[in-house]
């Protein structure tokens, strides 16, 4: 379409009539000028008011093509003869023009309007130093007016941002940044932030500001802050998204107030107090820091043993009284009673005739006193004689009877052990007396030492005295079979040269429900003679080759905990139909390891068996197996394998794969795994670099040995599992072993160097070590595969002289470039004044099975309710993804999405990883947060926790 062509159809410049226009003006002018009226000359149309310059009612506006659709610019002017439009320079032709004419009636001037059309090819194919503009130029009688230029430009946005909104972690009150830069458009793009898509109004939230250059500024951080948020830039073309930027606010834990100390957990001697507190204040949260320190703190106690009196021996009876008595008396003095003791028991004084009946009476002999009095005493005198005659005969003989049976038996026998009751050699057992062996016994801590014979402890339980070194003892093997219900005497010391740890008492008959099944306790007399076979006996005792708990568990379900291992099994509420039962066992094998090592693969955990393999379960279960695998790097490759029914293992899965058969959730010290059958599992690594770390638990012990003056130390380096070290500790009981120091941790690489044990600072002049023997290197391999039997070293320390009773020194262990941990030795090696290290600083044997609603940390009724909350899916996230991922379950999120109840097999989980604290603050912070409630589960009182379990078990018919 030209431009170029001038509106009248003539050649370029103004139109043909602006001439003609020109001179009428010219001579109307001229005609002025020289004083003539020709008013009646001019045209009619020519108004005799003098005339003005159009004005532009409306003048083209800027204007923008979108696509290819032509746009339309448009103007008005006051008067107006004529309107052209004029484009770059150039005069639009009068045919592209529409024009339309009115009156305006206020001044009854002529207004004219005019419309063109402008194409996007007129634009594109215009090249110029500035954009595409059009204008307006309006005549008149007295002139021309021109409208601003009008600017058409097409429209567009590009697709890509110039910068994208960047995700971000920060703490809570921290500022918040996002950045974005929208694509280059025209015109300009506007800017519009989303928060999980919808749309955020900065004018109704004073925090967030928008405004700055397209930025999103939140100054203060909330927890509420946190989320997906995405930079929306449109205009007239089309709208653009960038990518959503991760906004994740932070809490990091604080710790709460210490708590009081506890009470010693000693009646007496030495013990520990405690304080804990918690990282509640505030609890960490979306991936905050914990809390630094130690939520523990101990601190040493001594209490002072109460000491019960006893009395001395008789004093010597008194003169005889004027009352014909004499009296003894005697004292509460050996010991007397202390330190809240018991007073001694009894009368402190006798008092008895002295003259047996023989007394004076009214200060006159008896023989002059009167016959008829006479007569009647005299007969009961005569009587009482007769009596006491007989009563003393019978004292005498019974005494000499005895005196010449002890005085037999002691030349017959010379055994440390006296056996009172001779039944026992005759067939059956009855109640025994084992004294303290005599002074002079090797077998004693101390043979110099007097024996303490008011102390002792009773056993009941089976007994078997048989010892195959002391052949005197026995005729028939018959004679030495166990009956149940025996009690049997045994002086502490005695006990301590055994190498039995004390206990209150231990009854023979296992119950499954409290003892593993396996634990025979037997003792054995000894003969002096024969002391050396003895202790190389005990330090060869066969150790038991599995642990066994089992439990009753129905439809309530409950809990199997295997005492001071670290395994339990966690069976859930309605995983058993109702109206069955069945006896669940679990095991560990102690023996040789059935699993072969592949390559450099490694055993981590015990081999753990739980059955009945036939049993079928609706709900997964949760087993708990400890493992000494160092998780806090990526260097392991761990895979939990299954034995099958020929014996050989394969791979269930590895800890990082995606699976919908079973879960495996590692923590720092233990792995657990939702199962739907039964059967023996256990983990292995595969060390992926040399930076692969196994936990090894450090421990010295220390007894005498069979020389008095020779002291063993046994270092031992084993698993960092509570199973492996129990091993430990139930060898050293059989040998007499005390734990010397707390176990340590060691980091053992896997990069092939050994590992080397040495005795340090050992005090000169006191003791001494044998030659050669003070450093000790064991090979990498023995260490690495030290699952088939606990690793030891031992030491042999030797006194100078008899009186030195204390010991101190160093025990270092390190690998060869690699951790180092030192035990500082400091004991008596006198049992008396020797300190008890505790093996176990948790007891959990006092209910290995627990069944219904007490064996878990979430009441049912609660359990209920949060199940129903998050099974149901919600549109805005909040179900039971959201629920695994508060409480760190960020991985395989497609094996909870299989079950009928992903929120329910979630709490199973978390009941499992719970089963010492029960932490139900981080359960009520999770859930608080998410929003679904606001009811603090660690607030719940325990008359609202029994109404549940009573509400509970109502429901149940029980």
């Amino acid at each position: 379409m030209g431009r170029a062509a001038a509106p009248g159809g003539g050649g370029g410049g103004a139109p043909r009539w602006l001439p003609w226009l020109g001179l009428c003006f010219w001579a109307a002018g001229a005609a002025a000028a020289r004083g003539t009226d020709n008013s009646e000359v001019l045209p009619e149309s020519i108004p005799s008011a003098p005339g003005t310059l159009p004005h532009f009612i409306e003048e083209p506006d800027d204007a923008y093509i979108i696509k290819s659709n032509p746009i339309a610019l448009r103007c008005k002017a006051r008067p107006a003869m004529q309107i052209f439009f004029k484009c770059n320079g150039e005069w639009v032709h009068q045919n592209e023009h529409v024009s339309e004419e009115s009156l305006d009636e206020s001044s009854g001037l002529k207004v004219r309007e005019v419309f063109i059309n402008v194409t996007r090819q007129q634009v594109e194919d215009f090249h110029g130093p500035e954009d595409y503009w059009c204008q307006c130029v309006a005549w008149s009688h007295l002139g021309t007016s021109k409208s601003r230029k009008a600017s058409v430009r097409i429209a567009y946005l590009r697709k890509n941002f110039e910068q994208d909104p960047q995700g971000r972690e920060v703490p809570i009150e921290g500022m918040i940044v996002l950045h974005c830069r929208p694509p280059e458009g025209v015109p300009a793009a506007e800017v519009e932030w989303l928060k999980n898509e919808e749309p955020i109004d900065s004018e109704q939230d004073e925090n967030i500001d928008t405004r700055a250059d397209h930025n999103l500024i939140i100054r203060q951080a909330r927890l509420s802050d946190s989320g997906n948020y995405t930079c929306m830039a449109a205009n007239i073309v089309a709208k653009r998204r960038s990518l959503s930027a991760t906004v994740v606010v932070y809490v990091n834990g604080g710790w709460s107030s210490w708590t009081e100390w506890s009470a010693c957990n000693v009646r007496c001697g030495r013990g520990w107090q405690k304080r804990s507190r918690t990282c509640t204040n505030p609890a960490p949260l979306n991936g905050g820091a914990f809390c630094e320190g130690m939520s523990v703190q101990k601190i040493t106690c001594t209490s002072l043993c109460p000491v019960d009196g006893s009395w001395e021996v008789w004093s010597e009876w008194s003169v005889c009284s004027p009352e014909c008595e004499h009296l003894r008396i005697r004292e509460c003095t050996a010991p007397a009673p202390r330190n809240g003791g018991k007073f001694c028991e009894g009368l402190s004084q006798e008092s008895e005739n002295c003259t047996d009946g023989l007394c004076i009476l009214d200060k006159k002999p008896l023989h002059e006193i009167k016959p008829q009095r006479w007569s009647r005493r005299g007969i009961e005198s005569a009587s009482d004689i007769a009596l006491y005659s007989g009563l003393g005969a019978a004292v005498v003989a019974v005494a000499v009877l005895v005196i010449g049976v002890t005085l037999y038996r002691r030349s017959q026998s010379d055994y440390g052990v006296d056996v009172i009751d001779s039944s026992a050699l005759t067939g059956g057992f009855q109640t025994f007396n084992f004294k303290t062996v005599r002074q002079g016994n090797s077998l004693l801590l101390n043979s110099a030492m007097q024996p303490d014979l008011t102390v002792s402890r009773t056993y009941s339980g089976p007994i078997c005295l048989q010892d195959p070194l002391d052949k005197e003892l026995m005729t028939e093997s018959s004679l030495f079979n166990p009956l149940s219900d025996i009690k049997v005497k045994v002086q502490s010391s005695f006990m301590v040269s055994l190498g039995v740890s004390e206990r209150a008492e231990y009854h023979g008959k296992n119950h499954s429900r409290t003892f593993p099944h396996g634990n025979n306790h037997s003792f054995s007399t000894m003969h002096p003679r024969n002391k050396t076979p003895y202790i190389q006996n005990l330090s060869s005792l066969p150790t038991r080759t599995e642990l066994r708990t089992t439990g009753v568990f129905g439809h309530l379900g409950g809990r199997l905990v295997m005492p001071n291992t670290g395994v339990s099994l966690l069976i859930p509420h309605g995983a058993i139909p109702e109206e069955n039962s069945w006896e669940i066992y679990m095991s560990i094998n102690q023996g040789e390891p059935s699993i072969q090592s592949d390559g450099s693969e490694v055993l981590l955990s015990p081999e753990v068996t739980c059955g009945p393999p036939d049993m079928i379960v609706t709900t997964p279960f949760a087993l708990t197996i400890p493992h000494c695998a160092d998780v806090s790097s990526e260097h392991w490759n761990i895979h939990l394998k299954k034995r099958t029914q020929q014996g050989k293992w394969e791979e269930v899965m590895s800890v990082e794969d995606e699976s919908t058969s079973c879960y495996c959730l590692l923590d720092p010290f233990a792995c657990h795994v939702l199962l739907d059958s039964f059967g023996t599992y256990a983990l292995t690594g595969e060390p992926i670099t040399d930076c692969a770390v196994k936990q090894l638990k450090v421990a010295v012990f220390g007894c005498m040995s069979c020389n008095s003056l020779d002291y063993n130390l046994r270092v031992y380096c084993v698993d960092n599992t509570p199973c492996a070290f129990q091993e430990v500790v139930s060898d050293e009981r059989h040998q007499g072993g005390q734990l010397l120091e707390e176990p340590k941790l060691l980091h053992f690489k896997g990069n092939t160097f050994s590992l080397q044990i040495s005795v340090l600072d050992i005090p000169p002049f006191l003791w001494r070590i044998k030659p050669f023997t003070a450093c000790q290197e064991v090979p990498f391999s023995r260490v690495w595969c030290s699952n088939r039997q606990p690793l030891h070293c031992a030491f042999s320390l030797e006194r100078y002289t008899p009186t030195t009773t204390q010991l101190s020194c160093k025990i270092c262990i390190r690998q060869l470039k690699g951790h180092e941990q030192i035990l500082q030795v400091q004991t008596s090696i006198l049992e008396s004044e020797r300190e008890a290290i505790t093996f176990f600083a948790q007891e959990d044997s006092t209910f290995p099975a627990q069944t219904g609603p007490k064996a878990f940390k979430i009441p049912y009724s609660i359990r209920q309710r949060i199940c129903a909350t998050f099974d149901t899916p919600n549109a805005k996230g909040k179900d039971w993804q959201m629920l695994a991922q508060k409480n760190s379950i960020n991985r395989n999120l497609s094996y909870f999405a299989t079950q009928s109840s992903p929120s329910a097999v979630i709490l199973n989980l978390w009941e499992a990883r719970h089963q010492q604290d029960g932490d139900l603050d981080s359960l009520a912070c999770a859930l608080e947060e998410i929003g679904r409630t606001h009811t603090k589960l660690s607030n719940i009182s325990e008359s609202q926790l029994d109404e549940a379990d009573f509400n509970y078990s109502r429901q149940n018919g029980l």
